[in-house]
């Protein structure tokens, strides 16, 4: 009989601890200083009259989000890019382009070199969705207007290329695929939720994903995802180097992470995206008539808090 009862109790505490509510969120405290460090690798493949042009591209760097404030709905941070480098292999041969890096002959770097320590700031829901991102685009432009020697249409095209790259649309979909992981509701372990994010840089994209509590560990809550990708913006062409460029794509995300069980911040993220579809280049002067050319593209980025 007592083993039977221990059984039963076992049984029954077991049975308590999967059912158990859990409430995911973001629990940051005021004054404290959360890192995202970052890197990103993306192989883009397209056929172009019938010619393969494959690219590799590396952006890495390191983030640092500092709370300014808190009210019963919203974080107010400071946010600020410590750290940025880029790296890109070109069927002409590799560039590489390094906030760190000390060349005054190397403007890219030296660019990229200036969007550091620059602050800005936005504003986060204890769901992790991104409020706003604002001051993005003027500290851009005050970099860009440092450089006398770039004028004109090629001033244009390079602010238009930082900004698609790490301008307040950026950075809200970046942000929010390692923040905006969290249900509204409390949830219980396998249990599964969906959640609709916008991603924005030379293309915008609806991501679908349907995230499942695996696992709670002592220090972490372990989260999969797996999502939808599709191309948005309602028809409308892009400047994309100078073009009127616009996507059509389709594609699975999956993602794999650790979030801090007492703050919420993610600790460790892996995700992989895989796309494909067309590229449509409307007619202009730099190809008359336009083109339409196949293109598929893996991005895999791994995330930690440190």
């Amino acid at each position: 009989m007592k083993y039977i009862f221990s059984l039963l109790l076992s049984l029954f505490i077991g049975f308590s601890c999967q059912a158990q509510k859990l409430k995911l969120a973001l629990n940051l405290v005021k004054g404290n200083t959360y890192t995202m460090v970052t890197n990103t690798t993306s192989a883009i493949k397209q056929t172009v009259n019938g010619q393969d042009n494959n690219v590799k591209l590396t952006i890495a760097g390191t983030t640092s989000f500092k709370v300014l404030n808190v009210d019963d709905s919203l974080y107010y941070m400071e946010v600020v890019y410590k750290n940025v480098r880029m790296k890109m292999q070109l069927p002409t041969g590799p560039l590489n382009f390094d906030s760190q890096k000390k060349d005054p002959n190397d403007v890219m770097s030296s660019m990229l070199a200036g969007i550091v320590d620059k602050p800005f700031t936005a504003t986060l829901t204890k769901s992790g969705r991104v409020h706003s991102v604002e001051n993005v685009e003027n500290m851009i432009s005050s970099v860009l207007d440092g450089y006398a020697q770039i004028q004109g249409a090629q001033k244009d095209q390079i602010k238009e290329q930082f900004i698609q790259s790490f301008g307040s649309k950026a950075l809200k979909g970046s942000i929010e695929l390692l923040t905006a992981l969290f249900p509204e509701t409390p949830v219980s372990k396998k249990d599964k939720w969906t959640i609709n994010t916008m991603l924005e840089s030379a293309m915008t994209a609806k991501v679908a994903t349907v995230y499942q509590l695996t696992d709670v560990t002592p220090a972490s809550y372990v989260i999969h995802g797996d999502g939808r990708i599709e191309s948005a913006g309602n028809g409308d062409f892009k400047q994309v180097n100078g073009m009127p460029m616009k996507y059509h794509v389709t594609g699975t995300m999956t993602a794999d992470i650790k979030a801090d069980k007492t703050t919420g911040w993610v600790s460790e993220s892996k995700i992989k995206q895989t796309l494909s579809g067309t590229v449509e280049i409307k007619d202009n002067p730099k190809i008359p008539g336009g083109i339409v050319f196949p293109m598929s593209v893996v991005n895999e980025t791994i995330s930690t808090d440190k």
